[in-house]
């Protein structure tokens, strides 16, 4: 399956539709922006959340937002920044909260330095989901067993792990994928490792809002 397929895949997996309101966490490049975006269409919402905690980076990751959301028929999004928990403050109401390679975060030093913590921003994107809205997951797998532990050293966190902490907040597993997995992968390698970078292990959740 090539990557385009995967990522149509994903797309469908999200449940994101014409019309849909839908909170990009931390875009990155804005790809996952971009292509919500064309989806969502003229009535539909996208905003692409760069939390403050990581806004500072030499990368300028709100600025290039700001930049993708002036661009031609991007009228349907809008960059926010903002401290994570504060997420709920500055979007409407949402039918998909989406987090890409991000949620192994939560549990970093970065993200934790102005008080955030998964279990808080778990019960943030509850409030901020519409009932039957989804939030969708997806990041790079560590090895069963290991809980969180190799989220600051590896980038990696253990599905299971991300399956407890979420469903603690109320929400259901409504379905995961495999489309993203990697049996090759050792989970012993940071996930910048030549040997496994854009390769790696990757799981992918959809939880809903009771």
């Amino acid at each position: 399956m090539d990557d385009q397929t995967k990522l149509s895949e994903l797309t469908r997996f999200a449940h994101i539709g014409e019309g849909s309101t839908v909170i990009d966490v931390y875009p990155g490049g804005g790809d996952w922006t971009k292509r919500f975006s064309d989806i969502v269409g003229p009535e539909g919402r996208v905003y692409s959340f760069v939390p403050a905690e990581v806004a500072h980076f030499e990368s300028d990751p709100f600025g290039k937002m700001q930049a993708l959301a002036k661009e031609a028929r991007r009228g349907n999004v809008e960059a926010v920044s903002a401290d994570l928990l504060a997420m709920p403050d500055f979007t409407r109401p949402a039918d998909v909260v989406w987090l890409h390679l991000f949620y192994h975060d939560l549990h970093t030093q970065l993200i934790q330095a102005k008080g955030a913590t998964a279990a808080a921003f778990n019960r943030a994107v509850f409030e901020r989901l519409k009932a039957g809205g989804a939030y969708v997951i997806v990041d790079h797998a560590a090895a069963d067993g290991t809980g969180t532990s190799d989220a600051q050293s590896l980038h990696r966190i253990d599905p299971a792990a991300v399956r407890q902490e979420v469903e603690a907040a109320g929400f259901i597993l409504d379905a995961e994928t495999s489309i993203l997995a990697n049996d090759g992968d050792p989970h012993s390698a940071k996930v910048f490792d030549p040997s496994v970078k854009g390769h790696t292990d990757r799981f992918a959740f959809r939880f809903v809002k009771p």
